[in-house]
């Protein structure tokens, strides 16, 4: 039997911390953009349940992507892979009694290249997701929003009720728009249709399981560590983020389809993790034994970057459901690390 990477045994101790997931026990769930960094990881932690008694469908649009990714569960009559593409409706007859909605591009590359789809596959993929449970007796969705709903705040932590600018008038505004218009929309299903529906507004987050198109800086400075480079800075670094472990990120998701109020967002962070870009990249850097060196060309492209200098998250209303992180960035940036070298 393989040894466990670090990530496989941070999904274990979310079990030995006290992860119930009994009152899943008996039913289905749907995981929507099961492939990508978070979806993956909620499969994972839903897989590792020593008392699973559990459906799980990983649905997504990329058949080998997913059968690389979960070839540890091919033989287990408790997970299907469902090819499905979110922007289209879905024609499945299947009873998929609990939903989380985690597709959609979170990479920046998506954003300069296909913002038509990155905005459909949030308010198309919404729309048909819900239609599908109001008619097959959906029990709880949560769909999978971004704190660059935001905007460009005052300099303050976000709380669920703040609202910064953006600018709707660029490609760049694909996602935020999106994110903003779906939340909105699963609101409306709530109101009018009494659909169970939260909403988790996740930070920047961050883990072994990227996909290989995925640009996020994160990603990048992975990559360049674990082939012996040094980082280098296209920038000052100085944005200021909330970073959070992809494996506490997947818990919240299912600590709110348990604990979460329907009609209500969350944001989902770790205010310990809150860094700049260049003290992220210096982390990671450290960690390979790596130096960061600064390029920083004299007119950047700033066309699929987001102008928002400060994002930090105020997490008092998800901590008094119960939620807290149980790893901070230095051991999560250090297990992903590790996992991604051990493979």
């Amino acid at each position: 039997m393989a040894e466990m990477t670090p990530y496989q045994e941070d999904i274990r101790q979310l079990y030995a911390r006290g992860l119930n997931l009994d009152a899943l026990q008996g039913h289905s769930l749907l995981v929507a953009g099961a492939t990508g960094l978070v979806g993956a990881c909620v499969v994972d932690i839903v897989m590792a349940d020593p008392h699973r008694n559990l459906q799980v469908f990983a649905a997504g649009r990329n058949r080998r992507r997913a059968e690389e990714r979960f070839a540890a569960y091919a033989d287990d009559p408790r997970f299907s892979f469902v090819e499905m593409d979110v922007t289209q409706p879905v024609m499945d007859e299947k009873p998929y009694d609990y939903i989380i909605d985690a597709a959609s591009n979170a990479s920046p590359n998506f954003f300069k290249q296909q913002p038509v789809e990155v905005i459909k596959a949030n308010i198309d993929g919404v729309a048909h997701l819900l239609d599908y449970g109001r008619q097959h007796g959906l029990r709880k969705m949560v769909y999978v929003s971004s704190g660059e709903i935001y905007g460009q705040g005052d300099g303050h932590a976000f709380t669920e009720t703040s609202s910064g600018y953006v600018d709707c008038a660029t490609p760049r505004a694909c996602y935020p728009s999106s994110k903003r218009a779906a939340e909105t929309l699963c609101i409306a299903y709530a109101t009018e249709y009494a659909t169970p529906v939260t909403i988790a507004r996740l930070c920047h987050t961050y883990g072994p399981g990227f996909t290989e198109s995925d640009n996020r800086v994160f990603a990048q400075f992975f990559r360049n560590v674990l082939r012996g480079e040094d980082i280098v800075l296209k920038s000052r670094g100085e944005q200021y983020r909330s970073w959070l472990y992809v494996v506490d990120s997947a818990h919240a998701l299912l600590h709110l389809l348990l604990h979460g109020e329907s009609a209500q967002a969350y944001n989902v962070a770790d205010a310990t993790g809150n860094i700049t870009i260049r003290q992220l990249a210096e982390q990671v850097a450290a960690w390979a034994k790596r130096k960061v060196v600064f390029d920083i060309p004299a007119t950047a492209d700033q066309g699929n970057t987001t102008p928002v200098t400060r994002a930090t998250f105020d997490t008092s209303k998800i901590e008094h459901t119960g939620w807290k992180p149980l790893f901070d960035i230095s051991t999560g940036l250090s297990h992903s690390l590790e996992t991604l070298k051990s493979q």
